[in-house]
C-alpha cells in the first residue's frame, strides 16, 4: 500500500504545528523555557512647572517606535489637567492643558521597554530636504565643506561619516572652523551635521538617544544622527562616527524640538529615571501580542479562565503519554494491559508521586484482585461485580489515608484522590488476563504497564514539556504526525529480535 498519502499528511501537520509554534516564538518573544526571564526597563519623565492663575498647556516628547526595543506598557499621571497625545511624522507628544492652573504643577510619564531585535523604528521614507539658510558666510563655508566631504565619499553612509569625522577634527579647516566657531558642543556638532547632509541632499535629523542604566535618578540624552541612505533610516554617532545605535541606547524623540515646551508656566524642571527589572518571559511575549493586537491571543489558552487552565495543563499531556505508549507497544514491544491503561495509571502517579505511586497501585491491585476472586464465587454480573470492586478499592484508599496519618507520612493523605475508577478498571482488566492467559502473562503484561506508566509519567512530569504543550498547543500536531507514522511500522519489534536472535544467528 502507497505510503505518500501519509507522509503527506505527517508533514503538513508537522509543518503546521511547527510553523504556528515558530510564529509566536519570532513574532512575540514566547520563550521555549518556563523559567525563561527577560529584562524590562521602566523610564520615566517627571518634570514641574510653575503657573499663575491662567491657562496652562505643557507638551513632553515622548518615544514613538524606538528601534530595538517595544514599548509594552505607557502611564501618564498629571492632576486635573486634560491629556492628548499627539502623533507626528517625525515624533510622539503628550499634550496637557487646563483652563486655569496656580501653583506648582507636577507631571508624570512612565513607560516599560524591553529589547526588541525585530523592530528597527521607523521605516517611512522623509517627505523631501529643507535647505536651511546659515547666511554669509556660513552657507559658502558649508557649501565648500559638503562638496570636499562628497569627493572623498563614495555613497551617503561614508559621506556621513566623513562629515563627522571634519566636525570632530582637532585642528579644522578654515571652512569647518567657521561654522564650529558658535560652539563644538556634541548637540551642536550634531545639528551642523544635519546642516551639510540636508546641504547635499540627504535626509537626516538629530534624534535624542537615553542611556539606560539600572537605578539612575538623573538619566543624560545623548544626541544621534538618522540619515536615510536612500533605503532606510541609518544612525551615527556624532561624536565617534560608529554606524550604529548601541542596544544601551534608547531613542526618545526624533527632530528639532525641545524635550518639554510649555505656554502658561515657568521655570520647567525634569528629571529623568531609569531602573531595570526581571520578569518572566512568557508575560512579556503575552503583552508584545496585545501590543500588536494579535487574534492568537484572543484563542489562546492563555486567556481562559485560571481553573480551566489547570484542567488542560493536564488533558494537554495525554497525547504526549500517548505516544510514548505507541512507541513502547508498536516499536519496542512491551505488552500492556488495556490500550490507554498505561496513560491513565501515569496521570494517577501525577497525584501520588511515582515512587508511592507504584506501591499504592501494587497494594490496591493485588488486595482488589485477591477480593475480587473471592467474589467470582457469588456468581454476580459483570455490573454489580464492578461496583463491588469500585467500593473495595475506595475502602482501600481508606484505610491506607488512616494509617498513613497515624503513621506521620503525607503520601497518603494524598491517595484519596487517586483516581478510583482507574483502579477499579486495572482491578478487573488484571483478573480477566489472569483467567484467559495465567498468571505469568497476566504479570508480565502488569509490569509492563507499569513500565510504560513510570515513563510515561517521567516525561509528562518535566516542567519543559508540561509548559510547551501549553502554551505551544500546536505541538500536538507534530505528535499526532509521530503517531501516524509509527502507526504504520510493520517490522520486528525490538523485543522479538532478542527473542528469536538464536534463531537469527543459526541461520546465518
Amino acid at each position: 500500500m502507497k505510503k505518500a498519502p501519509l507522509w503527506i499528511t505527517a508533514g503538513l501537520l508537522t509543518a503546521t504545528g511547527l510553523g504556528l509554534a515558530l510564529y509566536k516564538v519570532v513574532a512575540f518573544g514566547f520563550p521555549l523555557k518556563p523559567t525563561e526571564e527577560s529584562q524590562v526597563w521602566t523610564v520615566q519623565a517627571r518634570f514641574t512647572i510653575d503657573s499663575y492663575t491662567r491657562p496652562v498647556k505643557a507638551v513632553l516628547q515622548i518615544p514613538s517606535d524606538p528601534p530595538g526595543f517595544a514599548i509594552l506598557d505607557e502611564n501618564f499621571v498629571s492632576r486635573g489637567f486634560g491629556l492628548t497625545i499627539v502623533e507626528g511624522d517625525e515624533s510622539r507628544e503628550a499634550q496637557w492643558a487646563i483652563r486655569q492652573a496656580a501653583g506648582r504643577q507636577t507631571f508624570y510619564y512612565r513607560a516599560v521597554v524591553t529589547a526588541d531585535e525585530h523592530r528597527s523604528g521607523s521605516l517611512q521614507p522623509p517627505r523631501g530636504v529643507e535647505v536651511a539658510s546659515l547666511g554669509e558666510p556660513f552657507d559658502t563655508a558649508r557649501d565648500t565643506v559638503v562638496a570636499e566631504a562628497e569627493a572623498q565619499s563614495a555613497d551617503v553612509p561614508s559621506l556621513t561619516s566623513e562629515i563627522i569625522r571634519r566636525l570632530n577634527d582637532s585642528n579644522p579647516d578654515e571652512n569647518t572652523a567657521l561654522l564650529l566657531a558658535e560652539g563644538r558642543s556634541l548637540g551642536r556638532r550634531a545639528e551642523l551635521a544635519v546642516s551639510l547632509l540636508t546641504s547635499a541632499g540627504v535626509p537626516a535629523r538629530v534624534v535624542y538617544a537615553l542611556a539606560l542604566e539600572d537605578g539612575e535618578r538623573f538619566a543624560l540624552f545623548v544626541p544621534y544622527l538618522e540619515v536615510w541612505d536612500g533605503a532606510a533610516w541609518r544612525w551615527f554617532s556624532p561624536a565617534s562616527g560608529e554606524r550604529r545605535l548601541p542596544a544601551s541606547l534608547f531613542l526618545w524623540w526624533r527632530g528639532g524640538k525641545a524635550l518639554i515646551d510649555v505656554i502658561g508656566g515657568f521655570n520647567p524642571e525634569v528629571e529623568i529615571s531609569t531602573w531595570r527589572n526581571v520578569i518572566a518571559g512568557l508575560e512579556i511575549a503575552e503583552q508584545r501580542a496585545d501590543l500588536e493586537r494579535s487574534r492568537i491571543m484572543d484563542y489562546s489558552l492563555l486567556r481562559l479562565p485560571i481553573q480551566t487552565q489547570s484542567v488542560y495543563r493536564v488533558l494537554l499531556l495525554i497525547p504526549i503519554g500517548a505516544f510514548i505508549m505507541v512507541l513502547l507497544r508498536n516499536v519496542i514491544g512491551v505488552k500492556t494491559i488495556g490500550t490507554f491503561m498505561p496513560v491513565l495509571v501515569a496521570l494517577a502517579f501525577r497525584e501520588t508521586r511515582l515512587l508511592a505511586g507504584l506501591v499504592l497501585f501494587l497494594l490496591v491491585v493485588a488486595v482488589g484482585v485477591g477480593l475480587r476472586f473471592i467474589m467470582d464465587r457469588l456468581l454476580l454480573l459483570m455490573v454489580p461485580r464492578l461496583a463491588a470492586v469500585l467500593v473495595i478499592v475506595v475502602l482501600c484508599l481508606l484505610a491506607v489515608s488512616i494509617l498513613s496519618h497515624r503513621l506521620g507520612l503525607e503520601v497518603g493523605l494524598s491517595v484519596a484522590l487517586f483516581p478510583i475508577v482507574i483502579l477499579t478498571i486495572a482491578i478487573e482488566r488484571f483478573s480477566i488476563v489472569l483467567e484467559e492467559v495465567g498468571a505469568r502473562e497476566a504479570v508480565h503484561q502488569g509490569l509492563g504497564t507499569l513500565a510504560v506508566a513510570a515513563l510515561a509519567y517521567l516525561v509528562m512530569g518535566l516542567d519543559t514539556v508540561e509548559y510547551l504543550v501549553f502554551v505551544f498547543p500546536e505541538l500536538l500536531l507534530v505528535v499526532l504526525a509521530g503517531i501516524l507514522i509509527v502507526g504504520r511500522y510493520t517490522g520486528y519489534r525490538l523485543f522479538e529480535l532478542l527473542r528469536f536472535r538464536e534463531l537469527g544467528i543459526g541461520n546465518a
